[in-house]
């Protein structure tokens, strides 16, 4: 591997071979540095001169051997046949002319059977005296078939006349640069990996190729043991001055620089850069400066005493900061130091967090707030690092977001925050839902004079995100229906801290639907766009309906995903899941907020998964699944839910559990809690969460009708009593409390209301309870076609309880068999209302005249519809009409009348 695509080279060796064979010499000089394959040319060289008769003589230099005469000299005479090289002469004769002299001829007599090949490796360790012989071989061989290769790392033969001098002024002197691997090199020598592959291959080898066979035998070719290893091979063959320097190194990482390097290590500048330019030509540093991997500079620092480490970072700190390097290199080595006692420690860990949070360095930037949490003198900047370590952690782990204002809010408590640190707190509080922890901080603003931190006119809540036009008017507004009293509210601000939960005012929501999607159009997902993002989305899923929101719900989460945000995309994926949950379809709302909860980090609870929660287990109670929903329930809950806007989603939950499991008197208690908990915040919007109807519904259950009645009449008199959700779902309660005909009457227009919210779980509610009553007011018919639609809603929402509650033993397997067997899709499509509305009754069994008398149309016209139809649908006639022409839901309602 090592002289792959080294075809120059090897030309160059063949040549020098052919010529030896020839009887000429050579003199050939291998440089390169350490691990770029000298040594290999080496091997490469004496199998090939073995391969063509010739006689091999191998040495290598050693640092253990270096001081000891002759070393080299006596492993070439080892090397030789018997006899054929004179033993090194003893000490006090070593240095004679004679004694070379003896040597060099020795060497002449063996080349005349056959070429004589000398190989020398790690020139720079050999011993001087054993040079001295090898300078007067070189000489003194210039007719003769012997080629001397030595091989040296070309940052270590320093001052040397050997190298600088003598052997360059002979004729037959060559040298020879090994080089690294290039890109495309790598990516032939791997060609059974991708592209992609290849190309990391290289930047983690730097096209060493040492350090790139040592990396294809770790596991998937990813920096393990055996890269450490060939790391640590590679500095201790760079030459003494480079291995002492190495930790050092690898301390300033990409601050290294010779001026740094000598300063921190004590060292001569030049050595520095000697050092420097060693490890960057192997490929172990980058070109900019530090280690190309994370795993080589680890290698290094592992091999340096702890103890030493960091007083080194700490040095390396004061270093950068004192020759105006980058925050982030800084605090880099303030993190390594554990080190805050510099008085400008502080703002260089914020500033570089900020960086790192601006380039998706998350685990970084909360490593270093952390530290700089160490590093706070006093509580009121505690608090400011806190709130900013928990908007950071909120990207990927709600609870932990949740988790690091526990601390400022115990200052709070306490009285030991300072006024000017309480505006960021209640923004961070407001964000995460938690309206009354906000209320409480905001409460202490009172006493300093105003607002925030004694700056008058500015609003504690200024900044919570860069809030779109159209959530003004909900901010600054004056208080809508069922919205805090302005009494309620803190006397120093015109904002609640539930302004951000709050829907806009009825004379703008027609603007805010607009607006808010206008905005979405235009939002890229970033810290200072999750709250007014998500408060768009809630905007068009409680005043447009889910289908208006699901899209962008969607939208969003994608963009988190691809971001890694797992924080911010359960906050979009719970708006998913409770988007689904309102068009009816259980399960995937349940899938979604499945698996929001599978992913979230951690064990810790958290008030945003609580509420996520709530909406599994609602989707899990719709699917008559209450043992599953049990489960979801049972999960441990924070305490900070209690006060925060997402216990109204788990009181929801948990009560309807407790009606489906007949405990009704607690189910009715967790509904009236929740009312108390909307007017308290001014969040009272059926819209948002009907209340009364849950409520109403357990009173029923409990016998009460007069105050099931009151809370539905209440529901119907309040602004959003004209939304089609908000009406259906009341009339199919209020119903109830009617007789038959009545009844009849007010689930018809339920019926109406919920087909055109689009919640097909509540549409398959509604039109069983028709079905029921148009058997009890004595019309069978219309009642079996009724419950066989609302039996296929429910079975497409995942409502399995319903579907056996609506037909009992009924599977569907008829209807399937009669689908298998009916016209093209396509041809039913093809047909007009008014032929739909004839054949549909004529299906039914009603006779022409009989359909002619409900259509108010003439017989005549009833059969000329037929006969098109017959012939659209390619059917011989009546009996042949497909069961499933299914009506729409009006018609169902309507018994088929109304105009053709």
């Amino acid at each position: 591997m090592l002289l792959f695509r080294r075809a120059e080279e090897i030309s160059l060796l063949d040549a020098l071979l052919s010529g030896c064979a020839s009887g000429n010499s050579g003199l050939l000089l291998v440089e390169g540095a350490v691990g770029c394959g000298k040594s290999e040319f080496l091997e490469t060289a004496a199998g090939q001169a073995e391969i063509r008769g010739g006689t091999v003589l191998r040495a290598i230099g050693t640092a253990a051997e270096r001081g000891h005469p002759l070393g080299v000299l006596r492993q070439l005479a080892a090397d030789a046949p018997a006899r054929a090289l004179p033993a090194p002469p003893a000490p006090d004769e070593a240095d004679r002319v004679e004694s070379m002299r003896a040597f060099a001829g020795a060497v002449r007599e063996l080349g005349t059977a056959a070429p004589v090949v000398i190989l020398v490796d790690d020139l720079h360790h050999v011993d001087e005296l054993s040079r001295r012989y090898l300078l007067h071989l070189a000489r003194g061989t210039r007719q003769a078939g012997i080629l001397l290769v030595l091989a040296e790392s070309a940052h270590e033969h320093g001052d040397d006349p050997l190298l600088s001098t003598e052997l360059i002024r002979l004729p037959h002197f060559a040298r020879l640069r090994l080089q690294r691997l290039a890109p495309e090199a790598v990516r032939a020598m791997t060609a059974d990996r991708t592209e992609a592959e290849a190309d990391r291959l290289y930047e983690v080898s730097g096209g060493n190729p040492l350090l790139l066979r040592a990396l294809l035998q770790d596991p998937q070719a990813q920096p393990g043991d055996c890269y450490a290893r060939a790391v640590i091979a590679c500095l201790h063959r760079s030459g003494p001055a480079t291995a002492e320097l190495a930790g050092a190194i690898a301390v300033l990482d990409d601050l290294a620089t010779p001026a740094r390097l000598a300063r921190l290590a004590g060292a001569a500048e030049g050595t520095a850069a000697r050092a420097l330019t060693a490890l960057e030509d192997a490929g172990l540093l980058a070109p900019g400066g530090g280690f190309r991997h994370p795993a080589a500079r680890a290698a290094v620092l592992d091999r340096t005493d702890p103890a030493d480490r960091p007083s080194l970072h700490r040095e390396a700190a004061l270093l950068a900061r004192a020759s105006g390097a980058p925050d982030t290199a800084v605090a880099a080595q303030l993190l390594a130091a554990r080190h805050t006692r510099e008085e400008w420690a502080l703002p260089v860990l914020r500033s570089a967090a900020d960086q790192h949070i601006a380039d998706g360095e998350l685990d970084l930037a909360v490593a270093l707030l952390r530290l700089a949490h160490e590093a706070c003198p006093d509580d009121a900047l505690r608090a400011e690092v806190s709130v900013r370590l928990s908007t950071v952690a909120g990207r990927t782990d709600p609870a932990a977001a949740e988790h690091h204002l526990a601390a400022p809010l115990a200052a709070v408590a306490g009285g030991r925050l300072d006024p000017h640190a309480l505006g960021s707190l209640a923004r961070a509080l407001a964000a995460q839902g938690r309206i009354d922890a906000a209320a409480d901080v905001l409460e202490r603003l009172a006493p300093a004079g105003g607002r925030r931190a004694g700056v008058p006119g500015e609003d504690p809540l200024d900044g919570l995100s860069a809030f779109p036009q159209w959530a003004a008017s909900a901010r600054r507004g004056a208080p809508a229906e069922g919205g805090p009293h302005p009494a309620a509210r803190p006397a120093r601000t015109a904002v609640h801290p539930a302004a951000l939960w709050t829907l806009p005012g009825e004379a703008e929501e027609g603007t805010a639907v607009r607006a808010a999607e206008l905005f979405l159009r235009g939002a890229t997902l970033a810290e200072g766009t999750v709250e007014p993002v998500a408060q768009a989305l809630r905007t068009l899923l409680y005043l447009d309906g889910p289908a208006r929101a699901l899209p962008w719900c969607e939208e969003f989460v994608r963009q988190a995903t691809r971001r890694g945000a797992t924080g911010w995309r359960a906050v979009f994926a719970g708006l998913l899941a409770e988007a689904r949950l309102r068009t009816g379809d259980l399960t995937g709302a349940a899938d979604t907020a499945e698996e929001v909860l599978r992913s979230a980090p951690g064990r810790r609870g958290s008030t945003l998964l609580s509420a996520v929660a709530g909406t599994l287990a609602r989707a899990r109670i719709a699917m008559g699944r209450t043992e599953e929903a049990a489960a979801v329930l049972s999960r441990p809950v924070p305490a900070e839910l209690a006060g925060s806007v997402h216990v109204l989603g788990h009181l929801r939950a948990r009560g309807q559990y407790a009606l489906a499991t007949s405990r009704f008197h607690a189910a009715l208690g967790d509904f009236l809690d929740i009312g108390r908990h909307m007017k308290r915040w001014g969040l009272d919007r059926p819209r948002v969460l009907p209340w009364r109807t849950d409520a109403a519904e357990a009173l029923l259950r409990l016998g009460e009708a007069h105050q099931a009645e009151r809370f539905l009449a209440d529901q119907l008199t309040t602004r959003d009593a004209a939304d089609p959700w908000v009406r259906g779902t009341s009339l199919r309660l209020r119903a109830s409390l009617r007789e038959p005909r009545e009844r009849q009457a007010m689930l018809a227009r339920a019926v109406d209301e919920l087909q055109r919210s689009g919640d097909q779980y509540e549409l398959a509610r509604a039109m069983g309870d028709f079905g029921q009553v148009l058997r009890e007011v004595g019309e069978p018919a219309r009642a079996a076609m009724v419950d066989r639609r609302a039996w296929h809603l429910a079975k497409e929402s995942g409502a399995e309880a319903l579907c056996v509650k609506i037909l009992p033993g009924h599977t569907g397997e008829e209807e399937a068999q009669e689908a298998a067997g009916a016209p093209d899709a396509g041809l039913v499509a093809s047909l007009s209302e008014s032929e739909r509305r004839v054949a549909l009754l004529a299906v039914h069994g009603h006779t022409n005249r009989e359909i002619a008398k409900r259509l108010f149309i003439t017989v005549s016209t009833v059969e000329q519809h037929l006969t098109r139809v017959y012939r659209k649908l390619n059917i011989p006639g009546r009996q042949a009409l497909p069961a499933d022409l299914r009506p729409g839901v009006a018609e169902l309602v309507r018994g088929g009348g109304g105009p053709v």
